[in-house]
């Protein structure tokens, strides 16, 4: 297996890490900072429903390109060396999806039904359960950008 399916996966784990980073960081402080509160929010949100189309992507694409990576490793290998089915490189992207599609694709409704006055939750509530989701997102691929980032990752190389 070439190279090339490493590399993807690293710099497509750090681009959506850094890219969650500075949505968190940055991006979100300066839009309350610098906007009315209700302008601000439409921003976030709209960022935010960006940011989870975008991990949807990225988190499908380093499902399908650790598949590739494992079936490669299976048939250069014997029995007994074998890739684990299921591998840290599989389980980062899956929570991370799933925190996608909790957080905000069955959250957002919610939060809209919040801010009109209706449904058992207050707004604040909900956002906190979101940002908790979105906290479980980041830290699930910041460890997986970790460990693609590390010499471990490349083939032939012992892990631990």
């Amino acid at each position: 297996m070439g190279l090339w399916v490493i590399r993807l996966q690293r710099l497509l784990s750090a681009a959506w890490l850094g890219s969650m980073l500075s949505l968190a960081a940055l991006v979100a402080p300066a839009a309350f900072a610098l906007l009315p509160r209700a302008q601000a929010g439409d921003l976030m949100r709209r960022l935010f429903e960006y940011d989870a189309r975008l991990s949807l992507a990225a988190g499908v694409l380093l499902l399908l390109l650790q598949r590739k990576r494992q079936v490669a490793q299976d048939e250069s290998s014997d029995e007994s060396r074998r890739a684990a089915v299921i591998s840290w490189e599989l389980v980062c992207p899956l929570l991370a999806l799933l925190c996608t599609v909790a957080g905000f694709y069955a959250l957002q409704p919610l939060m809209e039904q919040a801010r009109a006055g209706q449904g058992a939750w207050t707004f604040g509530q909900l956002h906190a359960v979101s940002s908790v989701f979105y906290a479980f997102k980041l830290l699930a691929v910041a460890v997986l950008a970790l460990r693609l980032s590390g010499p471990q990752a490349l083939p032939g190389s012992a892990r631990p």
